[in-house]
């Protein structure tokens, strides 16, 4: 069986939630802390063991190629100041045997359509799918280097989930099937944004998929659905009639970073485990909180 060694990460929508911070500027380069969202994904996959990293990207989006790009005038500068630590830090974002590719994709058609946009690239290899505004926390093993074992060991597609609120299933993906273990569902079909009296159950697809190429084909033939745009969720529910689909319930926290609550959640509360400033910045929250 191919190992995964290749990444897409959908990049090219507008950022609308966050006006005006992303009318210049995409929201996956927002800072969580000292990184942008668009890193936090990036290396997750790197400790995956992916070693190509495919960005769908559009306009305005040039600021995500620069910033896994050499600066050659910011690292001479911080040579010639003696700066080590700082070098070291914007010369090694990525391993040096990290490959990024871009593709643009010329009109916001939807995430399905994004996906098929890196056919090109992946070809007839499985391949993971990033969103970077998901953010997920684990300390211990990555959402995606999981999500990895998981396909190895069943030889099949795998989507990441994770159970919520009734109410709140009308803003995810949610899934029908089987539980075979804890945190393993057998998919049967995918809904899109249902009415929660109508939804199948209550275990949403959150932004990691591990893919096999044969989705390609089915995204092609794939219309237009909910939103007007071409749905990943509906091209997997095609593929789950007639290959076998996981959905698994991984571990850590996932932060929506696409919405304002969950983006600042995740900066407070990745500030307060950070190395450098993490005892202060928690100190402060006490005494602002008394």
């Amino acid at each position: 069986m191919q190992k995964i060694r290749k990444a897409v990460f959908p990049v090219a929508g507008m950022g609308t939630r966050f006006l005006p911070a992303t009318k210049a500027n995409p929201k996956e380069m927002l800072p969580v802390v000292d990184k942008p969202l668009i890193q936090y994904a990036a290396e997750e996959a790197v400790a995956a063991g992916i070693d190509t990293l495919i960005f769908i990207t559009g306009r305005n989006k040039r600021s995500i190629e620069d910033h896994f790009d050499k600066a050659y005038e910011l690292e001479t500068e911080l040579l010639a100041d003696g700066k080590d630590t700082m070098l070291n830090m914007v010369q090694n974002i990525l391993p040096g045997d990290v490959k990024c590719i871009y593709i643009r994709q010329s009109e916001p058609l939807g995430l399905g359509h994004a996906v098929l946009c890196a056919k090109p690239v992946v070809g007839d290899d499985p391949f993971a799918v990033l969103l970077a505004d998901d953010l997920v926390d684990n300390d211990a093993y990555g959402c995606t280097s999981q999500m990895v074992d998981v396909y190895e060991k069943e030889k099949c597609g795998v989507v990441g989930v994770q159970e919520v609120k009734k109410e709140e299933v009308k803003s995810y993906g949610v899934i029908a099937g089987n539980k075979i273990q804890d945190n393993l569902w057998d998919v049967d079909t995918f809904v899109e944004k249902p009415d929660p009296e109508d939804a199948p159950s209550n275990v949403a697809v959150v932004g990691r998929y591990l893919l096999e190429p044969s989705i390609f084909k089915i995204l092609e033939e794939t219309g237009k659905g909910a939103g007007g745009e071409i749905q990943l969720t509906d091209a997997l529910a095609t593929q789950a009639k007639s290959e076998k689909l996981l959905a698994y319930k991984f571990e850590g926290k996932r932060y929506d970073c696409g919405s304002k609550l969950g983006y600042l959640e995740a900066t407070v509360e990745l500030a307060m485990k950070h190395g450098g400033i993490g005892k202060r910045f928690t100190n402060y929250l006490q005494q602002r909180i008394k």
